[in-house]
């Protein structure tokens, strides 16, 4: 339903750790919330929402890909 990428976001990868690195420490293992790409489920008419037997997954290259079944 949605597919995104880090070029899609307003200030990049590396502005964002720069400017959040100013006022905190990151960790390895910190994750930054950068909010959603569309097709968000509310958006729909109607909205459409995960049900159970849904999975999501997120590839990261080169890293690999996090399933995760919705129960």
């Amino acid at each position: 339903r949605q597919e995104g990428n880090t070029t899609d976001l307003i200030f990049s990868v590396a502005k964002l750790i720069s400017t959040l690195s100013s006022g905190m420490t990151l960790l390895p293992g910190d994750i930054i919330a950068t909010g959603t790409p569309e097709g968000v489920g509310m958006r729909f008419s109607p909205p459409k929402f995960l049900c159970p037997g849904d999975v999501v997954e997120i590839t990261i290259d080169p890293i690999g890909t996090l399933r995760n079944p919705v129960k």
